[in-house]
């Protein structure tokens, strides 16, 4: 009996459904127009992200690094790069800055070997001295 009810309904409703036709004569003839309002900022922050980006002037290579010194305020650091450079004019100095310290870093060694042997001389100026390994510019060829 439900089975007869639900056919009879889908037979009678079924082209009821069907029947709503789409008049397309006037939509030929409409012209319409669409403005959009966009806030500057959007077009600042889309000129933003396609910026391009140019690759680093560097090549880097992973290498070693010796932290000689940090400090909260950047002329005890500055002071402390003064004294290595009139000890070490030769080997490039770093002062990079991570909240709330000023990193005190310098060389650009290929391996533990060479940093482990400039970290030896300046044990006595320099007591928390050590090695880091990260990226490194290549060392310059003399």
């Amino acid at each position: 009996m439900k089975l007869l009810t639900i056919i009879s309904i889908f037979i009678f409703t079924s082209p009821i459904l069907f029947c709503q036709e789409m008049d397309t004569s006037n939509i030929e003839n409409e012209i319409g127009k669409i403005e959009i309002k966009i806030d500057s900022r959007i077009v600042q922050l889309i000129d933003k992200k396609g910026e391009v980006i140019p690759p680093a002037t560097e090549p880097q290579i992973s290498g070693y690094r010796i932290q000689l010194f940090f400090d909260t305020e950047k002329k005890h650091v500055d002071q402390a790069r003064t004294k290595f450079i009139t000890m070490f004019p030769t080997i490039e100095t770093t002062i990079s800055y991570k909240a709330p310290n000023y990193f005190l870093k310098v060389g650009n060694f290929r391996t533990f070997l060479e940093a482990e042997k400039i970290k030896g001389s300046l044990d006595k100026d320099f007591p928390t001295n050590y090695i880091l390994k990260e990226l490194i510019n290549l060392p310059s060829l003399d």
